[in-house]
Order: structure tokens, then sequence, then C-alpha cells
């Protein structure tokens, strides 16, 4: 069987990395055994859903890589959707209710007050066909559920292991709301029958709809596809990052200069026995990935950790793949540079301040105008290759400076900057005159 499985957003606000991880985990478990991923939007809200939206998802996936096999619109299924409800309302596993939300709400109450579980109790199953009639001569018009069959579903859960759910124990779910609206279920179960979806990988949060979709697969008569549910993610120190996703966005990540590479390696391991490390491509993550390697207990997303992966990231690119960026900001120096500045990157754009240690301008920082006045008078005509040990053995000799007095106020001179790049590499890359300058404390 020929793995294929779907990621279903829905295009009504940006893209955030809760709904990166279950995509970019359907997309590595299907990737990694030669299988297909769907594209699927779910906009069968026609309100809230929007082009932007949708546009903005389809940005965001295939900038980090996660290019789809086929891409579909449910909102231009509705015919499908329409056949399956008329299948369930004609076999009964479809009924009317005609409960306003204000009752709903009035009987909940008082289930909870009697202690009771506040589960649906299945009142309109016993209208009459008078009482009907004059609840639509009301102009209410019915909302349908799906009848459940009061039993334990159970299924062995990729990331879970053996799962059961007590339908027993649920309310009958509408899956046709009273404007005629489908909810998200139906659509998307007709969809999964359909496109032959063979797995179905989404949070732990869905165990207890997989109880009643499952129900539903059967009523379709159609084969039950594996299931897989995993932890859901949590911020570094555990608590809930729902609240957060919304500064999440992967178009602000995008903007903030954060990789691809870093984003989906760092969704890709995280709550994984994997070290936390850059892979070194989408394919190798995929050919990694297994959920015999995911925990139980909730992914912890770290930003620290991802700033970290950034830089690894980047100081792995080869110039090459770095070249046409450098250029588009107007900083390509050569090969030898990039391969000098890249282990200080933490963003890439952060390459400019360090192009202007060559190119300039710099405003130098001297703090012994003596000793940078000397070691102006010890600069070499030439600059080769060894000019920085050269120069230092004899700032060391004239002056008695060692260690960090030496090279210290050499590199705040011609950088001004306590951190920076090799000082062996870099200083042959900028022009004589420009040290010259520096050293005499003028910005250049």
């Amino acid at each position: 069987m020929s793995v294929k499985v779907r990621f279903a957003p829905s295009p009504t606000g940006k893209l955030h990395v809760g709904n990166v991880r279950t995509a970019l985990v359907n997309w590595l478990f299907a990737k990694g055994q030669g299988g297909s991923f769907v594209l699927r939007i779910d906009d069968t809200d026609l309100v809230r859903s929007t082009k932007e939206s949708e546009d903005n998802i389809e940005i965001d996936l295939k900038w980090l890589g996660l290019e789809w096999d086929e891409r579909y619109n449910q909102s231009k299924r509705f015919d499908r959707y329409e056949a399956a409800a008329d299948k369930l309302k004609a076999s009964g596993h479809l009924y009317p209710c005609y409960e306003t939300a204000e009752e709903l709400d009035l009987r909940r109450k008082v289930q909870l007050s009697r202690g009771m579980p506040p589960i649906y109790d299945r009142a309109s199953l016993n209208l009459t066909d008078e009482q009907k009639a004059a609840y639509e001569a009301e102009g209410r018009k019915p909302h349908w559920r799906f009848k459940l069959e009061g039993k334990r579903v159970s299924w062995e859960d990729l990331a879970r292991g053996h799962a059961e759910v007590d339908t027993a124990s649920m309310s009958d779910p509408v899956l046709i709301r009273a404007d005629g609206l489908f909810l998200y279920t139906l659509p998307s179960v007709v969809d999964d029958i359909d496109m032959e979806i063979t797995h179905i990988i989404r949070g732990e949060d869905h165990v207890t709809n997989t109880g009643a979709q499952i129900e539903i697969f059967e009523a379709l008569g159609a084969k039950m596809p594996g299931f897989a549910h995993m932890p859901l993610l949590v911020g570094a120190d555990g608590s809930a990052l729902s609240k957060r996703l919304g500064s999440l966005a992967i178009m602000d990540m995008r903007a903030d200069g954060y990789e691809p590479i870093a984003i989906t390696s760092h969704l890709g391991k995280i709550g994984t026995s994997d070290n936390l490390e850059i892979a070194a491509s989408m394919q190798e993550l995929g050919e990694g990935f297994s959920f015999s390697k995911m925990g139980r207990s909730p992914a912890r997303y770290d930003e620290a950790d991802l700033g970290r992966l950034n830089a690894q990231a980047l100081q792995v690119m080869p110039y090459e793949v770095a070249k046409p960026r450098l250029a588009e900001l107007g900083v390509d120096l050569g090969e030898d540079f990039w391969n000098v500045v890249r282990p200080n990157l933490n963003f890439f754009k952060e390459v400019e301040g360090l192009a202007a240690i060559v190119n300039g301008p710099i405003t130098p920082v001297i703090e012994d105008a003596a000793f940078a006045e000397a070691a102006l008078k010890l600069l070499p005509e030439e600059i080769g290759a060894d000019v920085w040990s050269v120069w230092t053995g004899a700032v060391k000799a004239e002056t008695g400076a060692k260690g960090k007095g030496l090279f210290m106020p050499l590199r705040l001179a011609l950088t001004g900057q306590a951190h920076g790049p090799d000082m062996g590499a870099i200083v042959p890359m900028i022009p004589r005159e420009r040290l010259v300058a520096r050293l005499k404390g003028e910005t250049a």
C-alpha cells in the first residue's frame, strides 16, 4: 500500500508553527516512504475563508519545502458532501434536531447541576412528524447530528499505540449546522475516502473526534485509514503554546530571518529521540523520521533552540547557496569572505554588518590612542595573508601587550566590535588605507 496523507488548513488566518508541525510530520512520514502529500484547503466556511490566507498558506508551505502532490479546495466539493449526507440520512445515521443554542446550553447546565455528563440526550429522535412541522412553522431550521453507536471504538495508533474511545460517553456530533454549513467532520471523512488517504496524522487533541469519525467511515461503508495522534506543542517552560501562536506565524518568522531548514529541523525533531541538530536537507529529515522515535510527553518549542539551529544552518551553508542572497544584499565579496563570516551569523541579514568590516564604513573604538598610534607605525606596507600574525607579533614586541590586551584593542579599532570574524582571516581583506584611517580613529 502506497502511503498517502493530507494537510487540511483553514484559510482564515496565518499559518503558525502548530499548523506547520502537523503538515511537516505528514510530509515527512509520506516522503520517507515514497508516498504522496495532499494539500486540502478547508474553505467550507465561505464567510471567514479568504483568498489572501489561502495564497499565504501556499507561499509558506513552498518556502518551507513542503511541496504537495495533489491539491483540492473543499468549497468545490459540496456536491460530494450533500451526497454523503443524503446517504447517512437514508440509513438513519443522520437525524434533524431543532433545539436552539440557548435551549441546549440550559439543558447542559441542568445536567451538570444534577451531576450528569453534559451530553446530548437525543430528544429529537423522539419527535413526531407533527412536532417537526410545528418547529419549522415557527421558522426553525434543523441542525443535523450523527447518531453514534455508543460502543468502544479502538485502533492501533502509530504515535500512541493501542487507543480506544467510548462513543457512549459522547454527544452525537453535529455535522450540518442549521444554516446548512457543513462542519469539519463530514467533509473531512468524505474527502479522506474519495482521495484514498491511507493515514490521518494530527494532534492528540483529536483523539475523541477520531472515535466519532471512525463510526462515520463505517456508516459510509468505507475502509478505515490508519491514525497517528502526536503530543501537542508546549512552550519551553511547559506552558500552553496556544496563546502565543499568533506571534509564531510562519510569514513573520520568514520576515524575521529564520531559515526554513532551521524551522523544519526544529519542528521535526522536538519531542523525539533524535538529537536537536540541523538537518542537511528535507530529504534527510524525511528518511530519518519514524513515529517510534516520538515520545508521549508534549513537545517543547524553545525559541532559543530554534535560534541555535538557525545559526547552524548558516554555518554549514555553502557559498554557492549563499551567493545569490549575498548579491541581492549587495555584499557578495567572494567565497573566502563568506567562509570567514558565516560562523558569526545568527541570521543571514547580519552579513551586511560584517561586510562593512571590509567595505566600510566602520566607526573605530580607540581606547588607548598611544597604543593605536604605535600599532599604526608597525602596520606592514603589504597586506598579505599572514599580515595579522606578523603585525601583532611586532606590536607585542614594541608595546609589551599580549593576550586580550593585545588583540582586543586592535579588534575594536579595526571592526568597531568586541566580537566577530577571525581577525587573521578578515584583516587581509580590508584595504590598507581603511586600516590606516581606523587606527587614526577615523570612520572608514
